[in-house]
């Protein structure tokens, strides 16, 4: 048997290479064609990319005709007229050795691209007169056509690939557009489609004979896939126009879905300056203001102190825990004295319940409700466990998972928090009591914030935010219609939403109430503070509320931070109440509110940290086309209404 088995293994090894060397050599010539490569010439197509319509069918972004100028630098004749090509494609001398040298560093004898995104116009010129140019030759393209001049920061850009993302994807080659940032980015694969290539056979002369093999290796392009996004086009195009000359972010979410109904960071600019040979040049303006910064997506990476929006948190935690009911009573002198020499101001004054010290935004009861809840348990660092575990359940202190490239986690204190503040121990309840009403270490998003509200509206659930309605063909990720249930008992939350409720028929939004919609909602104003000069200095505070409504059967749940914008009934208040309305009724009938919030600029707030006044603030901003900077008149007297100066802690 053993003299039989090695023979036999010989053999069988032998005559699996010799089918295999058949087959490669005879049946599938693929190699053949790799090795032939010299002579053969590749003709990438590619595809249309995928539209992008909003929630309602209404078409944001499309495609418009493109054509790149390639080159192949092993092909061009040494007579080549130089000055004629720079003057029909209107660049310099020097930009073209700059071209050509980059183009030899990528490969002499491989076509990349040697100026990009040309416009019909701009390419008819070169177009007549391109067979006096020998080596380069012209690839059509399409390049976005933005339907609508905001949502920036969901669109996300086109660009073109860079080495290192070559060198790790075979798909891509050099010249090759790639989606980055927003939508185009987390859908890059979908959107993108598949590219054809045709293969092209040349003589020793170097001359196109015909397809190579009848072209039997060429494969169709494949256009990318439409995609439905959850936006509300309308309603984020209003957001943006009341966030003109303010900086922040505003987050609406539909509570029974996740879906994100508006995603607005302010200042934002016209996506459309990203496309065309001016992109890199309007790219380089808006990423090298420092100030503005209208690349950086408020909405989803700025962290803020939550203020007294926390609270609701706060509330819901010591109702879990058993500290406090919905009769549990503190009182309040205009503050809380919580150790020597340490007062907690408040602008409530006698006995608070759970009710009127949610819709008067209580310091002193929220402080002292958190106290309990600490002081529940014997070891502080067990206790804030317990606290952070329930908070972290409303989907805080954590990425969120939503289908955008960006974001922040935000910070939920635990344990280990305190363990590295204070080494030595001796931290207690007292010592960290300014967690209850939202400062403190604690910190959230935009997007946190809206989440959080949509989960109390649902009464205890939320799913995944996220972006995308629809693909064509596809099933979006199942993960966003997962169901996450918090740690905390359904029970608790009526009491705290009717205190909410009568946040704007008792409360701090009293005056902010739409006629005909019922609206849960809390106001908050974060101490705000930064460096100029190597000083800490303070500076106007931050206007925060979050809202949803209906009370009954929610429909959306709105967050809105304004940096530098005062008291949270001022500026963010009038507009989760208008932005509310404008979801719910698609028409405005606030025009009070509505005239006050597009006429409020807080340049002279911002000008403060650059160190300049107001008109040259506005001065150097970047233009119009480039960032919406200009300030939006109503086509109405505009009359003067008081602001509500009811600070909110």
């Amino acid at each position: 048997m053993r003299k039989v088995l090695l023979p036999s293994l010989i053999i069988i090894a032998a005559s699996l290479l010799v089918m295999r060397i058949f087959y490669l050599q005879i049946i599938d010539d693929s190699f053949k064609l790799k090795s032939e490569s010299n002579a053969i010439k590749k003709v990438y197509d590619y595809p249309e990319r995928g539209y992008i319509y909003d929630r309602n069918g209404k078409l944001l972004v499309a495609n418009q005709a493109s054509y790149d100028i390639m080159v192949i630098p092993r092909d061009i004749k040494e007579d080549l007229n130089v000055t004629e090509l720079c003057t029909l494609l209107n660049i310099t001398k020097e930009d073209y050795e700059k071209k050509i040298a980059k183009a030899k560093v990528y490969s002499p004898r491989l076509p990349s691209v040697f100026l990009p995104q040309l416009n019909k116009s701009e390419f008819a010129a070169f177009q007549e007169k391109i067979r006096k140019f020998e080596g380069f030759y012209f690839q059509k393209r399409s390049l976005r056509d933005y339907e609508v001049d905001y949502g920036a920061n969901i669109f996300g850009f086109i660009t073109q690939v860079n080495e290192k993302l070559i060198a790790k994807n075979p798909y891509y080659n050099s010249g090759d557009l790639i989606g980055k940032q927003g939508v185009e980015e987390s859908y890059e694969e979908v959107l993108r489609g598949i590219k054809g290539v045709k293969y092209i056979q040349k003589d020793k002369y170097n001359r196109e004979i015909g397809s190579y093999k009848e072209g039997k290796y060429d494969t169709i392009a494949v256009a990318g896939e439409d995609i439905n996004l959850t936006i509300d086009a309308e309603l984020q195009k209003y957001g943006e126009e009341l966030m003109i000359n303010k900086r922040g972010g505003i987050v609406a979410i539909e509570p029974k879905s996740g879906e994100i109904l508006a995603l607005v960071t302010a200042p934002s600019y016209d996506p459309g300056i990203l496309v065309g040979r001016q992109r890199s040049k309007n790219y380089t303006l808006l990423y090298h203001d420092s100030i503005a910064k209208p690349l950086y997506d408020r909405g989803l990476l700025a962290e803020y102190p939550p203020g007294s929006p926390f609270k609701i948190l706060t509330g819901l935690v010591a109702l879990q825990e058993g500290v406090i009911n919905e009769q549990t009573t503190f009182m309040c002198h205009h503050g809380f004295s919580y150790g020597r020499g340490r007062f907690m101001k408040c602008h409530g004054f006698g006995p608070h319940q759970l009710h009127n010290g949610i819709y008067n935004s209580c310091n002193t009861y929220f402080a002292q409700a958190y106290m309990l809840t600490i002081n529940k348990y014997a070891n502080p660092g067990k206790a804030v466990d317990v606290w952070s575990d329930h908070v972290k359940s409303f989907g805080l202190g954590q990425f969120m998972g939503y289908d955008l490239p960006t974001g922040k986690k935000g910070n939920i204190p635990t344990s280990k928090t305190y363990k590295k503040i204070y080494p030595n121990g001796g931290w207690r309840s007292t010592t960290i009591v300014s967690n209850s009403i939202g400062q403190g270490e604690v910190l959230m998003t935009p997007i946190q914030l809206a989440n959080m509200m949509a989960t109390v509206a649902n009464q205890g659930y939320y799913y995944t935010p996220h972006i995308i309605k629809k693909i064509e063909g596809k099933k979006i990720d199942p993960k966003f219609t997962t169901k996450h249930e918090t740690t905390i008992d359904k029970k608790y939350f009526p009491p705290v939403i009717s205190g909410l409720f009568d946040v704007y028929n008792l409360g701090t939004a009293s005056r902010l109430r739409v006629e005909g919609i019922d609206i849960c909602g809390k106001t908050g104003t974060a101490e705000n503070y930064a460096k100029i000069g190597g000083k800490r200095v303070k500076l106007e505070d931050h206007s925060i509320f979050v809202a949803f409504a209906p009370k009954d059967n929610p429909k959306i749940a709105i967050a809105i931070m304004i940096e530098n914008g005062g008291f949270g009934a001022s500026i963010a208040g009038p507009i989760a109440s208008l932005m509310i309305e404008k979801y719910l009724k698609k028409k405005i009938t606030r025009n009070d509110l509505e005239i006050r919030v597009l006429n409020k600029s807080l340049a002279g707030q911002y000008a403060k940290l650059g160190g300049m006044n107001e008109a040259s603030a506005i001065e150097s901003t970047p233009k119009d086309s480039l960032m919406k900077a200009k300030m939006i008149k109503p086509q109405v007297e505009i009359k003067k209404t008081p602001l509500d100066t009811t600070k909110d802690n």
